[in-house]
């Protein structure tokens, strides 16, 4: 009898542990508001990484004298300004990623 209680506690740990993924798997909801996190996380890495791109032709343009220092100034802010908040929302996207739990 106790070898009996013995196995029988053996597999209903067993089973336990490998059910534990099947367990853990999140809600259907939670798996689409993962998916939008990721790809507003997306989106905003796209739109940092052109904007870098603005700001860096920006320069080659001030720099072989398509721009004069002044207008390349003023273009410049701008677009180091426009860099700054998509940084921010990109901040902010990453942290509701997390809170999802990815």
């Amino acid at each position: 009898m106790l070898e009996f209680l013995l196995v029988m506690l053996v597999l209903a740990l067993v089973v336990w542990l490998v059910s534990g993924p099947l367990r853990a798997m999140r809600s259907p909801e939670a798996g689409a508001e993962a998916r939008r996190a990721e790809a507003e996380v997306a989106e905003l890495e796209a739109e940092r990484d052109a904007k870098y791109r603005e700001i860096r032709d920006a320069d080659l343009d001030r720099r072989v004298g398509k721009l004069s220092e002044e207008d390349w100034k003023t273009l410049d802010r701008s677009l180091r300004a426009e860099a700054v908040e998509i940084l921010r929302e990109l901040d902010a996207a990453e942290e509701r990623l997390g809170r999802v739990g990815l």
